[in-house]
């Protein structure tokens, strides 16, 4: 019982130690397993780097593998294209060598010349480029696609080498230079620009002591700006302007010189070209600035710019006539030609007439000016507005002249001055028409009326002229019988009658249309003054020496007493006389100097000597009476006084004939309130 124990226990140690030797082999199989699973891990990346030379292997190798032919055929292909794409690159070192220079800041003003050499060159290289790129990188595909489809290289490579040239061909040929040629493009717009500003300061005005003598003195205008400066400017344009930038250009150019001639005229100071008055008498100093001011501005200035944009822009002609014609519009030459249209807009009156033929004048020695500076398809507008003034200011000439004559037969309805002084159409008149035929105007109004005959087919000469002008004259002459009947009083008449003759004697004498008129017609005129002369103091002055008379007194023989009597009558008599002729003439004038003095010596030579000496013979008898103040009122001394200063012209206003113009129909376009104001415009 005791041994079957003992085995059992035996048995079970051996068991334990078979587990144990079990579990030592399971362990060490994991052990190797695991072992030669990292093994065999290990084992696989080194296959696949050696499966991965050997496929480099293969592709280095292919082409000794390929065909010995396209082998040979390949080299003298690659060569091909290898060349032109050496010669782009080349160029392209070029290019970037010109960078430093080109973007150097005051590289354009310290050598112009030499950065327009080297804006050359770079556009001579991109010029190359643009047309060579392509072709060249056409020609490196071509060679990949012949590599490719014979395995003679890479397929990946290949691939790489075909992306990168279909890169290539999308590249224009304005990034071929990375902005370079824009950058030098801006530098030489810069330069433009100050070599503009450098040389436009404004022109002042100076008068032409000659200009009356001569149509065309001083037109030539001083150059303003160096030859050198100029040369710069056109060498810049052209540089610009073959790139694009030709309208830059012209508008750059068109502001600095049209601020500079600008400048230039405002400087005179035209802010009456702004006056929108319809008085013409009020134009009238403005109109011969206007003329003066446009010579300058036309002959001076714009010549002058005509003459540099045709050197700016010597080879752009279409672009210099633009130009200038912008620079005449900035210049305000449109604002000349629009005061010329308000003197034309103004209110008729004779004066009127004057000024128009001013402007007309004005313009008739600008014509050929005008057509050479303005007459291309630049200046339409200003063409245009230039043929619409002339035309207004001749059709405003000629209805004004034609007017003329009607309207001085009208003034015979209008009452003559009630002092018996000149009216003021026949002070008027006499001036207006030696000016329309002076040197001045005659020669100008013969060429308006002539144009405006040729518009209707009608002719006209300087003989029409001077007839047309006598016969206004003749009108007028023809008024004054009818305004010496308006007078009441025939002595108030035969004064003014005086008055009238002498002022148109002495007016018309020695003047254009007294040698019209003739000699012997003047002379008609001063034997009319000097008969009225001597009506007018034998119907009143004259009247008072009788009432002085001594009939009677001599042989009076009744005595003292009734001699005084009869002398205090005739006395009474003279002094009630005088004193309402005095007081009556004292309103009357006499308007000029001399014939005022001569009238009122012979007025004294009328009456002081002879009541001189009544008083002296007869004046004893009344001085002595107690009533001598009621019969002697006056001393000969005062009465030479008194009618030494008869016929004084007065310095108040006094009403004057006035001449309107008026349309056919009737209805006043405008008038001459007063031509004693008028008169005093005329030079």
């Amino acid at each position: 019982m005791g041994m079957d124990q003992g085995d059992a226990a035996e048995e079970g140690r051996r068991r334990m130690a078979s587990l144990q030797a079990a579990r030592s082999a399971l362990r060490a199989g994991v052990e190797r397993s695991r072992a030669l699973s990292h093994a065999l891990a290990r084992t696989g990346d080194r296959v696949g780097e050696i499966q991965a030379r050997l496929a480099a292997t293969e592709a280095g190798v292919r082409p000794i593998r390929a065909p010995r032919d396209a082998l040979e055929g390949a080299g003298p292909n690659i060569d091909r294209a290898v060349g032109p794409a050496a010669a782009v690159l080349k160029v392209f070192d070029a290019v970037h060598g010109l960078e430093p220079p080109l973007l150097a800041g005051a590289a354009a003003k310290e050598d112009l010349p030499g950065y327009l050499a080297l804006v050359g060159r770079l556009e001579e290289a991109l010029r190359f480029l643009a047309d060579n790129c392509g072709l060249a990188v056409d020609w490196l595909s071509d060679i990949v696609d012949y590599l490719g489809k014979r395995s003679l290289a890479d397929p990946r490579f290949v691939a790489g080498l075909a992306g990168a040239l279909s890169g290539l061909k999308t590249v224009t040929s304005a990034g071929l230079d990375a902005g370079l040629l824009t950058a030098a493009l801006d530098v030489l717009e810069a330069e433009f620009c100050r070599l503009l500003a450098d040389h436009s300061a404004p022109l002042a005005m100076q008068d032409d002591p000659d200009r009356s003598k001569s149509r065309h003195a001083a037109s030539i205008p001083p150059p303003r700006i160096p030859a050198a400066a100029v040369q710069k400017l056109g060498l810049t344009l052209d540089r610009l302007a073959a790139n694009g930038r030709l309208s830059y250009c012209t508008a750059a150019y068109a502001d600095a010189r049209g601020d500079t001639v600008s400048a230039s005229l405002h400087a005179l100071g035209l802010d009456y070209l702004q006056d929108q008055t319809q008085d013409a008498q009020a134009l009238s100093p403005s109109v011969e600035l206007w003329g003066r001011h446009l010579e300058f501005a036309v002959r001076h200035l714009l010549e002058a710019e005509r003459k540099l944009c045709v050197a700016v822009f010597e080879r752009r002609p279409e672009a210099a006539a633009a130009c200038f014609a912008d620079i005449a519009a900035r210049a305000g030459i449109l604002d000349f030609l629009k005061f010329g249209r308000a003197v034309a807009d103004a209110k008729k009156d004779p004066i009127k007439l004057l000024r128009l033929l001013d402007v007309f004048d004005s313009l008739s020695k600008l014509r050929l000016d005008f057509n050479r500076l303005f007459g291309g398809k630049a200046c339409l507008e200003i063409q245009s507005m230039t043929r619409d003034l002339v035309k207004r200011v001749v059709d405003g000439s000629v209805e004004i002249f034609e007017e003329l004559l009607v309207q001085v037969e009208l003034q015979r309805k209008m009452p003559p001055p009630a002092d018996g002084g000149v009216p003021g159409l026949v002070t008027f008149v006499p001036k207006y028409c030696n000016q329309l035929l002076g040197e001045q105007y005659r020669s100008v109004l013969t060429q308006v009326l002539t144009i405006h005959r040729s518009w209707r087919k009608e002719a006209f000469n300087d003989k029409m002229l001077v007839d047309a002008v006598h016969n206004i004259v003749k009108a007028l002459e023809a008024n004054f019988d009818t305004w010496a009947k308006a007078y009441e009083d025939k002595t108030l008449s035969s004064l003014f009658m005086m008055n009238t003759h002498s002022h148109f004697f002495k007016h018309l004498k020695s003047t254009k249309m007294g040698e019209i008129l003739g000699d012997e017609w003047l002379r008609e005129h001063e034997q009319y003054k000097d008969y009225y002369s001597a009506m007018f103091l034998r119907e009143s002055w004259g009247t008072l020496a009788p009432l002085l008379s001594r009939e009677g007194l001599i042989l009076f023989s009744k005595g003292q007493a009734t001699a005084r009597d009869l002398v205090k009558q005739r006395l009474k008599s003279f002094n009630a006389s005088f004193d309402e002729m005095y007081q009556k003439q004292s309103a009357w004038i006499i308007p000029d100097k001399d014939l005022q003095q001569r009238v009122c010596h012979l007025v004294v030579q009328a009456i002081v000597p002879v009541y001189r000496s009544f008083m002296q013979n007869y004046g004893p008898l009344v001085e002595q009476d107690i009533s001598a103040s009621k019969y002697v009122k006056y001393s000969a001394e005062g009465l030479d006084k008194m009618l030494s200063t008869l016929f004084m012209p007065k310095l108040r206003t006094r009403r004057t004939a006035s001449m309107q113009i008026r349309n056919s129909n009737g209805k006043i376009a405008g008038a001459m309130a007063g031509l004693q104001r008028s008169a005093s415009t005329l030079q």
